[in-house]
């Protein structure tokens, strides 16, 4: 009968956990700069660990260049939920939008890694504009109920506005022209008040 007194532990899951996501946190800046030629084993290297840890995550290439990418949605869209938390209405709708300028770089960078999977990108861009455009939807919705702001068009619009600075290929600026924007679309939104204090000459001309 086998001893267990000295069969080894199990790891717990939270240090597999732990493991996966510092797997993901180094793979991203590698999978940005390099994209499909990216080694498994110099991000194992990169991560202090083993080929053998990092496979057991991530059995293929696809499935790691996936789980980054999906991996930055979830934190953008979870980003939502933390800043209504913490800030006012308006303040969480910018603070939101200029990660997703953040978000948009990332996805940009990785495009080379996310252009090479097999079975290419549909399915994934369909569940992340579905986490994103419930995001903005949550802050948009509390930002109208707050009465700060008043919405004329859709709240993804807002987000492929951005998008278009992204993908319109002006070089390395985009990004700074990108966070100008997200001032000019928030000061689009706010609401005008219904009324508007009349000057002393106004108010001459209507008794005149």
């Amino acid at each position: 009968m086998k001893n267990e007194k000295f069969a080894p532990a199990r790891k717990p899951r939270a240090d597999a956990e732990r493991n996966r996501e510092r797997l993901l946190a180094v793979a991203k800046p590698i999978l940005e700069a390099k994209g499909s030629s990216a080694s498994f084993e110099e991000i194992a290297r990169a991560a202090s660990f083993g080929i053998g840890t990092l496979y057991r995550h991530f059995p293929t290439r696809d499935a790691l260049v996936e789980a980054v990418y999906r991996n930055e949605t979830e934190l953008l869209a979870a980003a939502a939920s933390r800043l209504a938390a913490t800030h006012a209405p308006v303040d969480a709708l910018r603070e939101w939008m200029l990660l997703f300028v953040e978000y948009l770089a990332t996805k940009r960078e990785m495009s080379g890694a996310l252009g090479s999977l097999a079975a290419g990108t549909s399915q994934l861009f369909a569940t992340s504009t579905e986490l994103i455009t419930g995001a903005i939807l949550l802050l948009t919705d509390r930002a109208q109920a707050s009465g700060d702001i008043h919405l004329t068009v859709q709240p993804i619009d807002l987000l492929i506005a951005l998008a278009g600075l992204a993908h319109a290929g002006i070089g390395t600026g985009w990004k700074e022209r990108a966070r100008q924007l997200v001032d000019v679309l928030i000061a689009g939104l706010r609401t005008v008040p219904r009324t508007v204090p009349r000057t002393p000459a106004a108010k001459r001309r209507r008794h005149a």
